[in-house]
């Protein structure tokens, strides 16, 4: 089975593409390939148009949280309300979040998914700093206009899926909290080398196997280039493909996704229903 993993990006670039990692899954094991660079929206949509079977996990919210959808009055399905906001066009989107922010009291701004709050991760309405709102603006509509299965929010019976990953949840299991990459160069250290290396080895290491399933087939070459890319992007395109593979392997139940969170989209992985540590 073809497996993908994308690290996302608001705004594609020369310096900060979509980073896919492009892998094989045969039972148990996980072959990584190589790694993809997109560098404008275009190159990811011919990406989702390539034909199947295949699935993907990538790096962005695939919703918004219910308080907010039903807040703001947005339709009550997933598919009505991302045609909503892609209709609002990108300014108003932000313009939406940011006035119903601002009228808000302090603490209750920001609302958070159940999947968020399972995994820890922000809330998707954020904009700025770690802009994952914006990605969110990005990516969604793109997703519905394709054919692809969007898994839990518009299933379909297509042969390609694409899932919402999370790469700090499978970081966390190797590293805990310890960071690993900056986006600024100034802020890169040694210390951030250290922990790619340190986190590569635990991929490469028997619990990967006890704690997703799967063995990585990890070649030198590649391995260097993980550790190697100081923004990360890489690294993250990869455990996002682990969590796509794990998944899966759990097609017969669900995909390892609750069916109730159509509206807001879920996060897959094991952590979500389990908490483990790679050691």
């Amino acid at each position: 089975m073809r497996v993908f993993g994308l690290d996302f990006t608001s705004a594609p670039g020369h310096r900060k593409p979509i980073t896919c990692a492009c892998c094989e899954l045969d039972e148990h094991t996980l072959t990584i390939r190589s790694c993809q660079l997109f560098t404008t929206f275009i190159d990811f949509e011919h990406f989702l148009c390539q034909d199947g079977p295949w699935i993907a996990a990538l790096d962005f919210p695939f919703g918004q949280p219910h308080k907010l959808i039903v807040n703001l009055h947005w339709p009550q399905t997933w598919e009505g309300y991302v045609q909503h906001i892609a209709a609002l066009g990108k300014a108003g989107f932000e313009e939406s979040i940011q006035r119903y922010r601002d009228g808000r009291e302090m603490g209750d701004k920001l609302h958070r998914r159940v999947t968020d709050i399972r995994a820890g991760a922000i809330s998707p309405m954020m904009l700025h700093r770690i802009p994952v709102g914006k990605m969110f603006f990005e990516g969604a509509p793109r997703l519905l206009a394709t054919d692809t299965s969007i898994l839990p929010c518009r299933p379909t019976a297509s042969e390609k899926i694409v899932l919402e990953g999370y790469p700090s949840l499978v970081a966390r299991k190797g590293l805990g909290r310890q960071s690993y990459k900056s986006d600024e160069r100034k802020k890169q250290t040694e210390e951030h080398l250290q922990a790619r290396q340190k986190l590569v080895g635990a991929l490469r290491s028997d619990e990967l196997l006890a704690l997703y399933g799967l063995k990585l087939d990890l070649s030198e070459a590649i391995a260097a280039e993980l550790v190697g890319d100081p923004m990360g992007d890489k690294l993250d395109a990869v455990l996002c493909a682990i969590q796509a593979g794990w998944s899966y392997m759990r097609r017969d139940q669900g995909y390892g996704i609750p069916s109730f969170h159509k509206l807001e989209g879920w996060i897959v992985d094991p952590e979500m229903s389990a908490l483990h540590v790679i050691r």
